[in-house]
């Protein structure tokens, strides 16, 4: 049996595809969230259009929870696989719920099985069998002591559309049976009271979008990137249909044919002047490169959502890693300016979202926000606030005589204007050009125009105080020092529960441009820097040496598709901070 953390409280819901695993923990997540719980959802599923096992794990605390534990307090068990697959992670005082249970399940888990008939009282109200999961998280509730009124109200909302009286009928009569046999679980969490949204974060990152003013969103699905085209495409539906004005209301969405439709058919929405976003997983950036590089030659202004998978080719397409990192600081061919960024949370891909769409017309060039699976799909208690986000449309011309595209400035940006702009031809291409957008081949006007390019990115460099380009946590003065990226934020901040010396933890947010001055000021001079990723190669560590020539000492690794568990890490941590460097490579 594992242990698991007194501040912390751990659900599994575990079952087969279609079975409604994801609905089931993001209902209970929203139940945690709105009684005041910080929550953190993980849901895994394998790569199949049918069958396989399906897990959602929930943990909730009054504190931050930046990451789920391994360790269950309780399971809810909608097949006999998930109680063979997850017996080990049972927790000490652990409770298992299930329909029935084989005899070997009970001479193991003895006092910790919980018999609740789902499927029977299902039957019984004449509902459909996915809907008996609301019996287990009505039971679930009262095992919890979660407030009864609460559980009817968040499951009518999430149910509007899909059978609410039975869902709510079924979730009382579990709550009933475990009030009828008094039994309630021994480990009690307080809530924080502080209300906030639970949300996983491809909508986040939507949101953000749709705050700074986001006129068109095009996608092709893929997993784990598909999400962000549906959210923005209800989100864009429930807009055209209110009767008030309201952000997102100008929003269109657009799924195309294929990847390369996507960017080509972006560039064009760039060039008449609405503000574009799309996304996909890395496999379908790859097959976006040569239109990627057209837009750091025309200096289109373009948002482009990447979320990591594992890989290479297909690799598993359910999974994550941080494989992508070195890929997309240098897509596209030849040489030309972009913003990279990596959120490593829901929040940071809300605000990272708006940031994008306002850094990418400032600039006129494109930009990556770097998510994973682990970000796009799990979900989280977030604070979003869309009234903090603030729209720059950049340097926008309403009419132009004479005017040049790509006017030569001091700090590289041009005026832009749109077709349609009153005394304005406005001549993009692809070519290398003059100022107004003429094919050329000399060698003169070709240094002159990738100067004027890289101008923008020296700019660019010399603002990057004004961003939250790298983040610090923990004590600020130890010599031992953390370093990390993208979604390892979570387990690397939660395993801070079980260090046993006191670090500093540094996060490097924006990946390109690089922001040398502050990462080598907050790795200097320390005893001991423990770079944490997923990916096999140390991508983060090589870069950090190539940039600022520091040498990490400790590398911790992980690269078999699942991301890192807080306590596991723990251990591995405090490990590197006993011992001499050396790596971990897992």
């Amino acid at each position: 049996m594992r242990k698991s953390h007194d501040s912390v409280f751990t659900v599994g819901i575990g079952g087969a595809a279609g079975d409604g695993i994801r609905e089931s923990g993001s209902t209970l997540g929203a139940i945690l969230t709105e009684l005041g719980y910080e929550s953190f959802m993980s849901f895994t599923y394998p790569s199949l259009i049918r069958g396989g096992h399906n897990f959602a794990r929930i943990t909730f605390s009054k504190d931050k929870v930046y990451s789920d534990h391994e360790a269950l307090d309780v399971m809810i068990a909608l097949n006999e696989e998930s109680v063979v697959f997850h017996r080990a992670e049972m927790a000490e005082n652990s409770v298992v719920m299930a329909d029935t249970f084989e005899q070997a399940d009970l001479d193991v888990l003895k006092d910790k099985a919980l018999v609740i008939p789902m499927q029977a009282k299902a039957k019984e109200i004449n509902a459909p069998a996915i809907t008996r999961n609301s019996m287990a998280l009505g039971a679930l509730c009262y095992l919890l002591d979660l407030d009864f009124d609460l559980m009817q109200k968040v499951l009518g909302d999430v149910f509007k559309n899909k059978m609410p009286e039975m869902n709510i009928k079924l979730a009382d009569a579990g709550y009933q049976l475990l009030k009828a046999k008094g039994f309630k679980h021994s480990k009690k969490i307080q809530p924080s009271q502080e209300k906030k949204q639970f949300v996983d974060g491809n909508e986040a990152f939507g949101r953000g979008l749709v705050a700074a003013g986001l006129d068109f969103y095009v996608g092709y699905p893929m997993t784990p990137a598909t999400t962000i085209l549906q959210y923005l495409a209800g989100a864009a539906q429930k807009a055209a249909q209110s009767p008030e004005r309201e952000i997102g209301s100008n929003l269109r969405v657009i799924q195309p044919e294929s990847e390369l439709s996507v960017i080509n058919m972006a560039l064009g929405m760039s060039y008449a002047g609405k503000r574009v976003a799309i996304g996909s997983a890395s496999g379908g950036f790859a097959l976006m490169q040569e239109a990627f590089s057209c837009a750091g030659m025309a200096e289109l202004p373009l948002v482009v959502a990447v979320s990591q998978r594992q890989a290479p080719a297909t690799g598993l397409p359910t999974y994550s890693s941080q494989t992508d990192l070195r890929f997309v600081i240098h897509a596209g061919h030849g040489e030309f300016p972009r913003i990279v960024v990596a959120p490593g949370d829901g929040e940071e891909a809300f605000k990272l979202g708006a940031d994008a769409l306002n850094l990418a017309w400032k600039y006129q060039l494109p930009v990556i926000v770097l998510l994973d699976k682990i970000i796009s799909e799990h979900i989280t208690s977030c604070d979003l606030k869309t009234d903090a986000i603030k729209i720059d449309r950049g340097l926008i011309l309403t009419a132009a005589d004479n005017y040049g595209r790509y006017q030569i400035t001091s700090d590289g940006i041009s005026p832009i204007a749109f077709p349609g702009t009153s005394n304005a031809v406005v001549k993009v291409t692809s070519y290398e050009h003059d100022q107004n957008g003429i094919t050329v081949d000399d060698p003169d006007a070709t240094k002159a125009m990738l100067n004027k390019r890289f101008a923008k990115s020296d700019r660019l460099k010399k603002s990057l105080g004004d961003q939250e380009t790298v983040k610090v946590y923990g004590d600020r003065l130890s010599k031992d020092v953390v370093v990390f990226w993208g979604s390892t934020k979570g387990p690397v901040l939660e395993s801070a529960r079980y260090l046993k010396k006191k670090v500093k933890f540094v996060q490097i947010v924006w990946l390109e441009p690089f922001d040398v001055k502050r990462v080598a000021k907050e790795l200097a001079g320390v005893r001991r820097i423990i770079n944490i990723e997923c990916n096999h190669d140390a991508q983060m560590a090589n870069l950090i040496r190539e940039k600022t020539g520091i040498e990490v000492t400790d590398k911790i690794l992980k690269f078999d598709s699942r991301p890192f568990e807080p306590v596991a890490l723990a251990e591995e941590i405090n490990k590197s901070l006993g011992e001499a460097s050396r790596d971990l490579a897992r």
